[in-house]
């Protein structure tokens, strides 16, 4: 959610701030804007509502600089506009600052302090930059201005600045707070980013920033302040990865591109968590400090959500361990009661979920242990939390989750079969994970390479519907209610799940002539009963789509699935699912990767 870029020290400024916003583009935005200075005098301020690709269309060739920052924004206070995009400038026009983040305090900073100040936005983010200047005209250098401004927060406002002053614009003033923010470590220059992903062609060395934090950036120097104040040195860490490892190769979309990915994901997970002898590799303090609980409580949101609900089932069917699953959201504001000896685990594919953080902020002052389970190493939730463990699903562009929802659930399921290994649980003795994980890798091969099966099966049911429903029992009806998102978020299709046992307590109702109802069937116990529900639909006139694990297939399924453990069927049957969401919103000539409204990394609550 929105974007931040900033480079000083290379002459082409420019060029690396569109490359990095480019990166950042899957984080999902409504607007962009970039502000560069060449150092003598001169700088260009470029702003736009739309893409990025409109945004480099808007730059002409005199706008150059050596020093610059940049901004993708996602409408939060103020219509997408041009007007509301980032860089907002001061009214005197020397501070230039971009913004990720939210103030909870701007309309009373307003009245306070600038109430003879002309506004050109709606955004909480101009009030930052008067503010700023503000301070300035009272006498304060650039620096004190900054955290004289940032001192007048609220506690409810989250932040990650970079502000330029035109006097000195080789100088980049930073600060952090709730909001994700790195700096880019090179030789001659200095970066700064919200993803180490958009500076990977400039250098692979970054420093993280936390919750406090006031740095000062030149080409050959970073000065960090804590929240007190105290100079400190912190060390850079390496991100071990290619920069072409996002891109799109020969796909039309990423989403596609990452939904064929997931059978190598499953085999690099393989690769991570077993040794040469198949067994499982998990640092034995963490399994201690989850068996020392007596319940387990998953944490998270969205599609890391739904992930919980199948974890749940890991953890109770194979290690024994009571495990509740909470909204996040929800969670914070609403704790419930909680065991005496609770262990949290925090799902979460960037690492920076803002609902997500909030708990873990309360948690660790309660002093209860917690893992986080992601796919960025070094995120905020990864060095708050106790305990990590990475997903290793590689880059994940497209703003709906695909292969870091199937990695989610596998390393739970490693998870649980080691603990209940050291409980001695029969279950999970018996469970070769290792094998059924490389047959869960080959299944979903199948599947995708039945994709163009899929497509036509979306052309004649999901085309041009309003709305459709996904089905199911047990662990299908979890599958089901991420399916339905899936569908909902990418094609706008109003899509539910349900429970299928639910149909006739009120949703049957919605049921009419040509409604898609998509069931799915992988659970032997309940597979009997969701058919019985399929003919109640089809009886009121649905248009019925059935996803069935082989062994319970009948002649005229339209998805058959390949067999794996009853455990592990949802990393498999969600595969068709995603497909199915895929195609509808490609047929409908819908923009795939980045959906309206949406945002990949949700970095305000």
């Amino acid at each position: 959610m929105c974007g931040i870029v900033g480079i000083t020290g290379k002459d082409n400024a420019v060029e690396i701030l569109i490359n990095g916003l480019e990166k950042l583009e899957y984080r999902g935005y409504d607007s962009a804007g970039i502000y560069v200075n060449n150092g003598n005098g001169n700088g260009f301020l470029v702003k736009v509502k739309g893409r990025i690709a409109d945004l480099k269309d808007k730059v002409t060739a005199d706008v150059k600089g050596t020093a610059g920052i940049g901004h993708t924004r996602w409408a939060t206070h103020g219509i997408p506009s041009e007007t509301n995009a980032h860089p907002h400038i001061s009214e005197n026009g020397r501070f230039y600052l971009v913004h990720n983040g939210v103030i909870g305090n701007f309309k009373e900073l307003k009245a306070k302090y600038l109430s003879d100040v002309h506004f050109a936005s709606e955004t909480d983010t101009e009030v930052i930059v008067q503010m700023v200047e503000h301070f300035s005209n009272e006498g304060l250098e650039t620096k004190e201005a900054f955290k004289k401004t940032i001192s007048v927060l609220d506690e409810s406002s989250s932040y990650a600045f970079l502000l330029m002053d035109q006097e000195d614009p080789e100088t980049l003033y930073v600060a952090k707070s709730k909001s994700p923010l790195l700096i880019g470590v090179g030789e001659g220059f200095n970066a700064v980013c919200s993803d180490s992903m958009a500076m990977l062609k400039e250098t692979h060395e970054f420093i993280e920033l936390t919750d406090g934090d006031v740095v000062v950036v030149k080409p050959d120097s970073i000065e960090i302040e804590d929240k007190n104040g105290k100079k400190i040195e912190r060390k850079p860490f390496y991100v071990d990865q290619d920069a072409s490892a996002s891109e799109k190769g020969a796909y039309e979309h990423y989403m596609l591109k990452e939904i064929d990915e997931q059978p190598a994901v499953m085999r690099k997970l393989a690769t991570e968590y077993f040794d040469e002898n198949g067994n499982i590799k998990i640092e034995a303090d963490l399994l201690k400090a989850i068996e020392a609980s007596d319940r387990i409580y998953i944490v998270a949101a969205g599609t890391s959500y739904h992930a919980g609900l199948v974890g749940r089932e890991l953890f109770e069917k194979l290690a024994k361990i009571p495990t509740e699953v909470h909204v996040s959201s929800e969670f914070g504001y609403n704790m419930p009661l909680l065991s005496e000896k609770p262990f949290f685990i925090y799902l979460t594919q960037s690492g920076e979920t803002a609902d997500s953080r909030q708990v873990l902020v309360q948690t660790n002052e309660l002093g209860y242990p917690s893992l986080t389970i992601t796919n960025v190493p070094n995120s905020t939730l990864s060095r708050e939390a106790s305990y990590t463990l990475l997903l290793h699903a590689g880059p994940e562009i497209a703003v709906a989750s695909t292969k870091a929802y199937t990695a989610q659930i596998a390393v739970e399921a490693i998870l649980a079969k080691k603990l209940g290994e050291e409980r001695g649980i029969e279950a999970a003795k018996d469970f070769d994970i290792h094998l059924e994980l490389a047959k869960v890798a080959n299944a979903m091969q199948t599947m995708v390479d039945e994709k163009h099966e899929i497509e036509e099966l979306t052309e004649k049911n999901l085309k041009t519907t309003r709305n459709a429903f996904y089905i199911g029992r047990s662990i299908d009806y979890d599958t089901a209610i991420e399916a339905a998102l899936k569908l909902k978020e990418v094609s706008y299709v109003q899509t539910e799940g349900f429970a299928s046992g639910e149909l006739k307590h009120g949703t049957i109702a919605l049921i009419e002539e040509g409604t898609p109802v998509i069931a799915i069937i992988t659970d032997e116990k309940t597979a009997a009963h969701t058919r019985s529900n399929v003919q109640e639909v089809i009886a009121r006139g649905a248009n019925v789509i059935t996803i069935v694990s082989r062994s319970l297939s009948n002649a005229g399924d339209q998805i058959v699935l390949p067999d794996v453990h009853p455990l592990l069927t949802p990393l498999v049957s969600i595969v068709p699912a995603q497909l199915l969401a895929y195609y509808t919103s490609k047929q409908r000539g819908y923009d795939v990767d980045k959906p309206r409204n949406l945002a990949k990394s949700v970095t305000v609550e």
